[in-house]
């Protein structure tokens, strides 16, 4: 049983209490100032709290606040060298967190499919902590990068569900539009992003051989992509991905990554 407290349940902190509970496993704390938010989540813990003095004994704790956040409740976490401190707030360097802690710290760029298991997260760490790897296992997929690339994973995995909701919708409101049932059009343009995703985790093929491998020649497929490869979608994706990544990189400021 793995002992661990997340400070902060917004959005992305419920997303990894919810997970970790499916996982089982864990003993889970979660703090926040806010006793609606603690609610919301209580049923996924083993223990809420407003006192952050709750949390200091945990194997693992994770910082799961807004960026202008970690100060201040660094300020007043006290944690022990042989514990692990879990930082995922975007911008903010594993230095900075380190000059207010004794603990190890560890950085990851998360998303909010924690919560059902299926995160693809990016980790940053001096060396692999165990306890944090199976935590990651756990919550879904990860890869190890050097920290100097938050900034980038930042923007594509911890953003980009958002695009893909967004491209979601896009493909849902036109099939509605073309006369399918709502409900129907959102199940099976989830369905169909979710199924091209496993595709091509479980694929040997490259990107480009999976395409061609759903456009028979002359068929309704390669007719809907060339209107793609016509259009700049292309760089309208890669610029939002962009974006993302310069405001982390704004956020971090003089912050050394």
């Amino acid at each position: 049983m793995i002992d661990v407290s997340v400070i902060g349940c917004g959005n992305m902190g419920s997303a990894l209490i919810t997970g970790l509970s499916r996982a089982g496993g864990y003993r889970i704390t979660a703090y926040d100032v806010d006793p609606e938010a603690l609610e919301a989540i209580s049923a996924h813990c083993d223990r809420t709290t407003t006192d952050l003095g709750d949390v200091r004994d945990s194997e693992l704790v994770v910082l799961a606040v807004k960026p202008d956040i970690v100060p201040i409740v660094l300020e007043d976490l006290d944690l022990r060298a042989e514990q692990t401190l879990v930082t995922i707030a975007a911008g903010v360097s594993r230095a900075r967190v380190a000059a207010e802690t004794g603990a190890t710290v560890v950085r990851i760029m998360p998303n909010l499919a924690a919560e059902t298991q299926t995160m693809a997260a990016a980790v940053s760490w001096d060396d692999p902590d165990e306890t944090v790897r199976q935590m990651l296992s756990d919550l879904g997929e990860y890869v190890e990068i050097d920290e100097d690339r938050m900034h980038v994973a930042t923007a594509l995995n911890g953003s980009g569900p958002a695009f893909v909701f967004y491209l979601i919708r896009a493909m849902q409101e036109r099939a509605v539009a073309e006369g399918l049932d709502p409900a129907d059009a959102r199940t099976l343009a989830a369905q169909t992003f979710k199924g091209a995703a496993e595709t091509v985790l479980r694929s040997d093929r490259d990107l480009d051989a999976l395409i061609d491998a759903v456009c028979s020649p002359g068929g309704t497929t390669i007719e809907g992509m060339e209107v793609l490869f016509d259009s700049d979608v292309d760089d309208v994706v890669g610029d939002a991905l962009s974006a993302a990544r310069r405001r982390s990189e704004e956020l971090a400021g003089d912050d050394t990554e």
